[in-house]
């Protein structure tokens, strides 16, 4: 496994990060592995040198940081694992229970260092931007936790790049803590971050986390141009199907698996590689729900491709409309 600094920061961490959400309650989506399910998977991906972990408090409502945590507590030693969690997904009908306010953001996490058995956050992220706080608000109150020492760092998600601009300069000019990181929607299919978001991100020096860096499965090859799935997640999942699936997708797809075909790897690890090769990303959040597709994935690490591969795999890629900030 090889590590790199995320952004300017000082925080290194491994190429891959493990993503959390797969873990949790089938209450909250009906592909999730419950209970100790997910243990193993922490387990092995420490194995692999795997040092960077990210969850949610929306994953599972809660469970999948409790299984987080106690997957840390079982297999690693918490001050050589990055934890990262998420703030601003609804927790509950209460009015308050959600967004970014200063109220959500402090019970926020308190309630998250509680389920993940902890008494402080690495890296906390904004889980979107919220349309309903004044981003003064927000940043402020994230800045206070870096102060009480509850949280190291802080992140952003999917979002516009005016938006992450303004959240910078406002942290800028107030003197408050800003983001080191952008988990941004981006893979070889939806490519539309390197208009705007990535660019300011290279020259802002925030480093790149990309979320869904397999296209829900599509890279993988989970689904087929005829509608026909392979995974249970592949046949229920809708979010993905709101994204993706059109012709220039399968496009797309089609060459991934030419291209690997010719190389003699699994489209995963061409898919990753490609993603690994592109400036700024430090660690694509990965899922997994087999051990042998997280093992699988860590060997895109070391995988190079050449210019002329890159391009092959580039080639078809057709615009999309903006995708994953809601």
């Amino acid at each position: 496994m090889d590590y790199v600094r995320l952004g300017r920061s000082g925080l290194k961490v491994s190429r891959l990060c493990l993503g959390m959400m797969s873990y949790g309650s089938k209450t909250w989506r009906d592909w999730v592995l419950e209970g100790d399910e997910g243990l193993a998977f922490v387990k092995r991906a420490f194995e692999l040198g795997i040092n960077f972990i990210d969850t949610a408090d929306v994953y599972s409502i809660g469970v999948s940081e409790e299984i987080t945590g106690k997957a840390i507590k079982e297999y690693g030693r918490r001050e050589e694992i990055i934890l990262a969690t998420k703030v601003n997904g609804k927790m509950s009908d209460a009015p308050n229970d959600r967004g970014l306010s200063r109220k959500h953001i402090i019970d926020g996490v308190e309630a998250s260092l509680k389920r993940l058995g902890t008494d402080y956050i690495d890296l906390y992220q904004i889980h979107r931007w919220d349309y309903d706080v004044p981003i003064d608000e927000t940043m402020e109150a994230l800045h206070d936790l870096v102060r009480m020492g509850l949280v190291r760092y802080i992140g952003a998600s999917s979002m516009f790049a005016w938006q992450l601009a303004k959240a910078q300069y406002l942290a800028d000019f107030k003197g408050w803590t800003r983001f080191i990181s952008m988990q941004n929607h981006y893979n070889l299919m939806y490519r539309e971050e390197e208009r705007e978001m990535i660019p300011f991100c290279l020259d802002e020096g925030v480093g790149l986390i990309p979320w869904s860096p397999l296209a829900r499965g599509y890279l993988t090859g989970s689904r087929s141009r005829d509608s026909e799935t392979q995974t249970l997640r592949a046949g229920s999942d809708a979010f993905a199907e709101s994204m993706y699936g059109s012709e220039a997708d399968f496009d797309v797809v089609e060459r991934l698996i030419s291209v690997a075909n010719d190389l003699g790897l699994p489209p995963v690890q061409v898919s990753l590689a490609w993603l690994l090769s592109k400036p700024g990303v430090a660690s694509p959040i990965i899922g997994s729900t087999k051990i042998k597709h997280l093992e699988e994935a860590v060997k895109a690490v070391e995988l190079r491709l050449d210019a002329e591969t890159i391009n092959k795999l580039e080639e078809p890629y057709k615009p999309h409309r903006v995708l994953g900030h809601s």
